[in-house]
């Protein structure tokens, strides 16, 4: 179920259904990109998208019919290799850290 909170409607437990807050996002851009405002950086942004495919996957796990939400995950999986793939290129020893950070295999 879905809750959608508008300004003429109160959402009493909009916290409960947001997974992903703006200061979990600056938690993460602060500890992966250095600032909570670089949101740029490549570490950040794997960071992110890391954060948001475990949740995906979580989902995945009770919602197993769900095809729209398989095929997001996909392609999040995707944007971040290919992120990954340039921060190799750019810096191997960064490229490890970040792997070693969040725990990702490869």
């Amino acid at each position: 179920m879905l809750y959608i909170c508008t300004p003429k409607i109160e959402c009493k437990n909009k916290e409960k259904y947001m997974y992903l807050t703006s200061e979990t996002k600056k938690q993460i851009f602060k500890e992966y990109g250095g600032s909570e405002i670089n949101t740029g950086s490549t570490e950040a942004q794997v960071a992110l998208l890391t954060h948001r495919i475990n949740h995906l996957t979580q989902h995945l796990k009770s919602n197993p019919k769900d095809l729209v939400t398989q095929r997001s995950l996909v392609l999040m999986v995707g944007r971040r290799r290919h992120l990954l793939n340039y921060l190799r290129r750019l810096d191997i020893e960064r490229y490890r850290e970040v792997i070693k950070k969040l725990g990702i295999r490869k």
